[in-house]
């Protein structure tokens, strides 16, 4: 990125740059090798370059992936912005995903290119601004969340899961959680008897090492639960009493505005529900954020954001346009 280049120190004190997370239909996306003669020469990052005065973002990462890498007719959209200082700059990165391009990457300025599985990077050393975006690249396109108790009990809704999961080599699967992408469920059930959660929690872990489930459990529910799946997800009223990142491994928390979207990236969390975009049956007349407004919520976001309530699978394309990582469903997601 020119932004990383020596004469980035004469200019303004933040600089923005336009980054594409260029990713192929199998899943794979592009790293570029940083040149000899630069900063951090060797490192490895996602292509792209500094925004010029009054361009829109969208426009500088197409100059830019055309510039180093010849790609024409590049559509993306917006996904993350991280700021980090280096030793010779402050960057703002924006981060874009895209999906729709012509033409073959080419080395044009004489750097290494290397396609990768986007959950399983083994490229080392990288660019450390993009250590986070490129663990959130594990996440998938549609994280579902259980509703065991609005579906007749634990049974009814085991049958389902276990239906989504022989499916899991699919085409409707992979279509809408991403190429190779494990299923990711979130266990949240504030109406289910007691006598039947824990049982079901344990049939969910047994899912879990048997088809590689991913397991988030919400933090109404015990958090040792969430330290043996996968992580927590925290209902908006435990993010904002956190005072620390939980112990998981992945954390994420549900928000409805702003100020708890600000709260969980201080909290240092991985993802974020934000809701409710559409109506939903459960909330009917209450306000929503339409696409619109989870567009204004993500535009200066630095986690990535699942955009929930009153959406399907079909909903994708529209809010990933909106700046989200994807869609969370709940009874969509069981028919």
């Amino acid at each position: 990125m020119s932004a990383l280049d020596p004469s980035a120190q004469s200019a303004p004190k933040v600089v923005d740059v336009a980054v594409g997370v260029i990713e192929r239909p199998d899943g794979q996306v592009l790293l570029a090798q940083r040149p000899s003669g630069r900063p951090y020469e060797g490192y490895w990052e996602f292509p792209g370059g500094k925004v010029e005065p009054g361009e829109p973002v969208a426009s500088a990462l197409a100059r830019e992936l055309n510039e180093e890498l010849g790609l024409t007719a590049v559509r993306s959209v917006p996904w993350l912005v991280v700021g980090h200082t280096y030793p010779h700059a402050t960057v703002r990165l924006y981060f874009r995903r895209v999906f729709d391009w012509q033409g073959e990457p080419q080395p044009r300025e004489g750097q290494q290119l290397s396609w990768q599985p986007a959950a399983h990077i083994d490229l080392q050393p990288l660019l450390p601004a993009s250590m986070g975006p490129i663990r959130w690249l594990a996440l998938p396109r549609v994280h579902t969340v259980s509703c065991a108790g609005l579906m007749g009990g634990a049974q009814a809704f085991l049958q389902r899961l276990d239906a989504r999961l022989d499916d899991a080599q699919g085409a409707s699967v992979q279509a809408a959680h991403g190429p190779h992408a494990p299923l990711w469920l979130q266990l949240r059930e504030p109406d289910l008897p007691a006598a039947q959660l824990e049982p079901l929690f344990e049939q969910l872990m047994l899912r879990r090492a048997r088809h590689g489930l991913r397991l988030i459990v919400s933090s109404r529910h015990p958090l040792d639960w969430a330290q043996r799946a996968d992580g927590v997800h925290l209902t908006s009223r435990d993010l904002l009493a956190a005072h620390a990142r939980p112990q998981a491994n992945w954390v994420g928390a549900s928000c409805h505005d702003a100020r708890e979207l600000a709260a969980a990236a201080a909290l240092g969390c991985d993802y974020a529900l934000m809701s409710p975009v559409l109506p939903t049956a459960s909330h009917l007349g209450a306000a929503t954020l339409g696409f619109d407004g989870l567009s204004a919520l993500t535009a200066h976001t630095s986690l990535p954001v699942y955009a929930l309530g009153g959406l399907t699978a079909g909903h994708l394309a529209e809010a990933q346009a909106a700046g989200a990582q994807g869609v969370a469903l709940m009874r969509a997601a069981w028919g």
